[in-house]
């Protein structure tokens, strides 16, 4: 038996919508499916100490986090035997508030599998996968992140 290969996970700068709609469309054909779930991660105008976050400057040893995620989605098959289809993509660099950061999309037969792997795998990432995100303030200061 192959190992398989840890899968493309990271795109410079903010995910559009158009990838996001584009990858649910792509699904269309696959007719086995009858549930997707989907979590986009967005990076929000947080108040930090009287300052405004205007963006997070992603960052992340990314040999070591794509075997991370490879692991991730090997558990979570492993764990949801009826889920179908899963894909993870992340922001590497900057994503400007309001973008989106993080899109977790998971199908399946029905739709608890679909719901319950979604967000299996997003406590896991946010655990899990040694990616790094910088504060940017409107000020121009910044402070690195700390995933709650």
């Amino acid at each position: 038996m192959t190992k398989k290969a840890p899968k493309k996970v990271f795109t410079d700068g903010p995910l559009s919508p158009d990838m996001v709609s584009d990858s649910i469309a792509a699904h269309q054909a696959k007719t086995n499916i009858g549930a997707h779930s989907i979590f986009l991660g967005q990076v929000r105008a947080d108040k930090v100490d009287g300052k405004i976050v205007k963006a997070i400057e992603y960052s992340a040893y990314e040999e070591m986090a794509l075997n991370a995620f490879h692991e991730i989605r090997e558990k979570a098959f492993s764990r949801f035997e009826e889920m179908t289809c899963c894909h993870i993509y992340h922001s590497l660099g900057t994503v400007k508030t309001g973008e989106i950061c993080l899109f977790v999309f998971t199908s399946s037969k029905h739709r608890r599998v679909a719901i319950e792997s979604c967000d299996f795998i997003v406590e896991e990432i946010k655990s899990q996968v040694p990616i790094f995100g910088k504060e940017l303030f409107e000020d121009e200061s910044h402070q690195w992140k700390v995933n709650t």
